[in-house]
């Protein structure tokens, strides 16, 4: 009995399927719209109705003296009862004394920086507001 060799099969390499998609055609889009498609809308975080009464902001506090300086948005004059507002701040009084460069003023106009004296301790960026 003779045995039959068995003949060896060549396999031929599978081809490889693409897998890789063809880039989506696009339009040329401008700089300008491009920029505008992003832009989100603002949205109103705070309301606006407290800031008609507001008199000014602290910009600095000595607490040896216990003075505050208030840059003022509005005209103030002493004797004016004020409401002083902050992150940990809230309270309220009625102004006695007020100075501008160390000399006391009755009356102080709109752009001005102020010093006043204060109950209690006051931080910057606290803002007054009228009572």
């Amino acid at each position: 009995m003779a045995l039959k060799k068995k003949k060896a099969k060549s396999r031929k390499p599978a081809k490889k399927k693409a897998t890789r998609k063809k880039p989506v055609s696009r339009k040329p889009v401008s700089r300008k719209k491009a920029l505008k498609k992003k832009v989100a809308p603002k949205k109103k975080t705070r309301s606006r109705s407290k800031d008609k009464d507001v008199i000014g902001t602290v910009t600095h506090y000595f607490p040896k003296v216990r003075a505050a300086v208030i840059k003022l948005k509005v005209p103030f004059s002493v004797g004016q009862a004020v409401k002083i507002k902050g992150h940990t701040t809230d309270f309220t009084q009625t102004i006695t004394s007020m100075q501008i460069d160390h000399v006391s003023v009755s009356t102080a106009k709109k752009g001005q920086e102020i010093g006043l004296l204060v109950d209690s301790r006051v931080r910057q960026h606290d803002r007054v507001y009228k009572v």
